[in-house]
């Protein structure tokens, strides 16, 4: 069975204020084209199909459409919610949007209910698990207490039981949106951290013959059977090496897998530069930056006048200004955003423990007043985003 590998669309998503609609359309065309030419039968879209929990107009008609082309077509397709969508959103009138073919996988209770296909090589049961915030779904699972990696887990003892009860020789998909060990992060993916590790071991998915995951902006392999297509644009400069594409999987008779990168519509290239404001300006090296999205760190020890001004004479599309000057001779002081970067909010606290009580961490006391407080917020705000408006 030929499957198409997306997700993390992020419809509605602007990029530093950058309206990002023609772009995303363009891909939804491209999408749509691709599926076409190379006989595709089965999309998969690992969720966050949004940007935010109450999308604007134009990016719901952009879905809207995409659905409607795709049932024309009459390819089925699985779509799971992911962190940045609001399920109960996302999942309304789910059941009669499923007669078409398009099946909205929103429940966290229904994650042993698969989407059942079949090729010329027999049937291949598709299970969406959509993104499980510990918080709001431990009870859904009959778990007292546990972060992502237990949720998850539950949830696919729950895939496998129902795996035992179908006929010899089923093969197993499985969408999934979160953090699996051994991924590669990007500054554009929402912090899924409360106080404790988000991400879960891959061994999580055994038993099963494709993963299809969600969440990481970055195209990446962690086992042949386990797979991010990423985002299909860029959406922050982190992301500036990446090469936007969509996974195209053959799914054998023996449930082994076969994958080919398709590469995405690029509506401009991402370029982070660095240096004084002279040499941006001058050096010939920057050239191929002129039409490019432009990230500039400027070096200069003073601020140079009307920055942005000089700087989009020579690349019209600056979006972003950040100053780093070079350091002076003998000052070894560090920025706090250095002091800070990479570290988890929970640790962030306790480094702030340790500075106004000099020499002295939080105990484990503490600690665990802490992680409560950042678990509870996050509660908290996921509640906030569920409630209609």
């Amino acid at each position: 069975m030929r499957l198409l590998h997306t997700s993390d669309w992020h419809l509605g998503r602007s990029f530093h204020r950058e309206s990002l609609i023609g772009a995303q359309r363009a891909f939804l065309d491209h999408l749509v084209a691709v599926v076409q030419e190379h006989g595709v039968e089965a999309v998969l879209v690992a969720g966050d199909v949004y940007d935010r929990a109450l999308p604007g107009l134009e990016a719901v008609e952009l879905f809207d459409d995409v659905l409607h082309r795709l049932a024309e077509l009459r390819v089925p397709t699985v779509f799971i919610s992911g962190n940045h969508d609001s399920a109960r959103r996302l999942g309304v009138a789910s059941g009669l949007i499923g007669r078409a073919g398009i099946h909205l996988r929103t429940d966290p209770g229904a994650v042993a209910a698969p989407v059942l296909l079949a090729d010329r090589h027999g049937p291949v049961a598709v299970y969406g698990l959509p993104y499980l915030e510990p918080a709001l779904t431990r009870d859904r699972f009959g778990l007292a207490k546990g972060g992502h990696e237990q949720v998850l887990g539950a949830a696919m003892d729950r895939v496998r039981a129902d795996l035992a009860t179908r006929p010899e020789g089923t093969r197993a998909v499985v969408l999934a949106h979160a953090f699996v060990t051994g991924g590669q992060i990007s500054d554009s993916e929402r912090d899924i951290t409360v106080g404790g590790v988000a991400s879960v071991p891959s061994a999580v998915f055994d038993g099963v013959h494709y993963a299809a995951l969600g969440h990481l902006h970055g195209s990446q392999t962690l086992a042949p059977h386990l797979r991010y297509s990423g985002s299909p644009l860029a959406y922050s400069f982190s992301e500036e090496k990446h090469r936007k594409s969509m996974w195209l999987v053959d799914l054998a008779a023996d449930g082994s897998v076969e994958a080919e990168r398709i590469p995405c519509p690029v509506p401009r290239p991402l370029a982070c530069l660095r240096g004084r404001l002279d040499e941006l300006l001058t050096a010939e090296r920057y050239e191929q930056a002129q039409d490019a999205w432009v990230q500039a760190t400027l070096t200069d020890p003073a601020r140079p006048a009307d920055p942005m001004e000089r700087l989009r004479k020579r690349f019209p599309h600056t979006l972003q200004l950040l100053f780093d000057p070079d350091p002076v001779p003998g000052d070894r002081h560090e920025s706090y955003a250095a002091r800070v970067s990479g570290r988890t909010d929970l640790e962030v606290a306790e480094g702030f423990v340790r500075h106004v009580r000099p020499g002295t961490g939080p105990d484990d006391a503490e600690r665990a007043w802490l992680r409560e407080a950042f678990e509870t917020v996050r509660e908290q705000a996921d509640r906030k985003a569920e409630l209609p408006r």
